[in-house]
C-alpha cells in the first residue's frame, strides 16, 4: 500500500442531503440492523448452550451467523453514520478495510454454505458412515478451508487495489465495493483483471458447481428411497436450500448492481445495493429457527422454562 493511501479521500456520492426522508430511512435501517443482530446472536447462543446442538450442521451453521454479522456490521454502522452527515467521505484506507471484509463476508458465507452442501450429502447419502466421515477433526478442517483460503486472496485483491494510482475520487454507491474502487484507477493492469476472474471461479462457480452436484446425488438417493426417507431429507436439506438459493440471488443483485448501477432507478439500485449485506444475515437465522427442529424444541424448552418462573411471580403478586 502507497504511503500517501492514508490520505487520499473518496466521497461517497449515492446518498442526498439530510432532511426527513434520510431519517425515515435512517429509523427503518436501524430495527432491522438490531433485528439481524438479535437474531444472528440468539441462534449463537441457542446452539452454544444446548449441547444436543453440537453437532457438525450446528457448528456450520454458528459460524455463518457470525458470518453474517460480520457482513452486516461492515456497512451499516456506515449507511446509519452517513445518513445523518451532510459530508459523505471516507479514507482510501477505511474504504478499502470495507471492500475487504464486505467481500470476506460474501466469499466465507458461500464456502461454509458449499461445507453444509457436503454435509448433508454424507448425512443422507451415507448416513452410517456419518460419525467417521464428519469426526471433530474434519470439521475444524473445513472450517479452516472456508476461512483461510478466502481472507489470505482476497487480502491479495486489496493490495494490489492499493497500488493502483487515482484519477477519481467520486464513488457513487452507498459504501465502497471492489469494482467500484478499481473504476477510480488511471488504468487497469492485466494482472489485477486475471485475478479478479480467479477470485470469481474459485469462490462463486466453484462452489455453485457443488452444491448443485451435491443435490444431484441426495436426489438419486432419495428418489431410489422410501416416502419416509424422501419427507426425512426433504426436512433436512429444506433449511440449506432455502438459505443457499437467498444467499445466491443476492449474490445475482449484486453482481447485476455493480454492472448495470447506471441503467437502474434510484429506488432499485439502493435496494440491490444494500439486499446482499441485509437481507440473507437478517433471514438465515430465522430460516434455521422456523425449519430446523431441533432449535424449534430447544428454544420452545427456553421459553417454556421461563413461563412457571413467570407465572409463580404473578401468583404471589396476586396473593399479596
Amino acid at each position: 500500500m502507497n504511503l500517501s493511501t492514508s490520505n487520499i479521500t473518496i466521497l461517497l456520492t449515492a446518498y442526498g442531503p439530510p432532511g426527513p426522508l434520510s431519517y425515515g430511512i435512517f429509523f427503518i435501517v436501524f430495527v432491522l440492523y438490531l433485528t439481524t443482530i438479535f437474531s444472528n446472536l440468539t441462534l449463537m447462543l441457542v446452539i452454544i448452550f444446548d449441547s444436543a446442538l453440537h453437532k457438525p450442521m450446528y457448528i456450520f451453521l454458528f459460524n455463518l451467523a457470525i458470518n453474517g454479522l460480520i457482513g452486516s456490521s461492515t456497512v451499516f454502522p456506515t449507511i446509519l453514520q452517513y445518513l445523518l452527515q451532510d459530508v459523505k467521505s471516507i479514507s482510501l484506507t477505511s474504504c478499502l478495510l470495507q471492500t475487504f471484509f464486505i467481500n470476506v463476508y460474501g466469499t466465507c458465507a458461500y464456502a461454509i454454505l458449499t461445507v453444509m452442501a457436503y454435509d448433508r450429502y454424507v448425512c443422507i447419502c451415507k448416513p452410517l458412515q456419518y460419525h467417521n466421515i464428519m469426526t471433530p477433526v474434519k470439521v475444524r478442517l473445513l472450517l479452516g478451508v472456508a476461512y483461510f483460503f478466502p481472507i489470505c486472496s482476497l487480502a491479495v485483491q486489496v493490495y494490489l487495489t492499493a497500488r493502483l494510482p487515482l484519477c477519481k475520487h467520486t464513488v457513487n454507491k452507498l459504501f465502497c465495493i471492489s469494482l467500484a474502487v478499481v473504476n477510480l484507477a488511471c488504468v487497469k493492469p492485466l494482472l489485477d483483471s486475471l485475478y479478479f476472474l480467479f477470485l470469481l471461479f474459485v469462490f462463486g462457480f466453484l462452489p455453485l458447481f457443488l452444491v448443485i452436484l451435491s443435490y444431484i446425488k441426495i436426489l438419486t438417493v432419495s428418489i431410489k428411497a422410501s416416502k419416509t426417507a424422501q419427507t426425512k431429507a426433504l426436512k433436512t436439506c429444506a433449511p440449506h436450500l432455502i438459505t443457499f438459493i437467498n444467499f445466491s440471488s443476492a449474490s445475482l443483485s449484486s453482481v447485476i448492481y455493480n454492472s448495470f448501477y447506471d441503467h437502474l432507478s434510484d429506488e432499485v439500485s439502493i435496494f440491490m445495493s444494500v439486499h446482499f449485506i441485509l437481507i440473507p444475515p437478517l433471514l438465515h437465522p430465522l430460516i434455521y429457527g422456523i425449519r430446523t427442529q431441533e432449535i424449534r424444541k430447544c428454544i420452545s424448552r427456553i421459553l417454556r422454562k421461563n413461563v412457571p418462573l413467570n407465572s409463580v411471580g404473578s401468583a404471589e403478586t396476586k396473593h399479596r
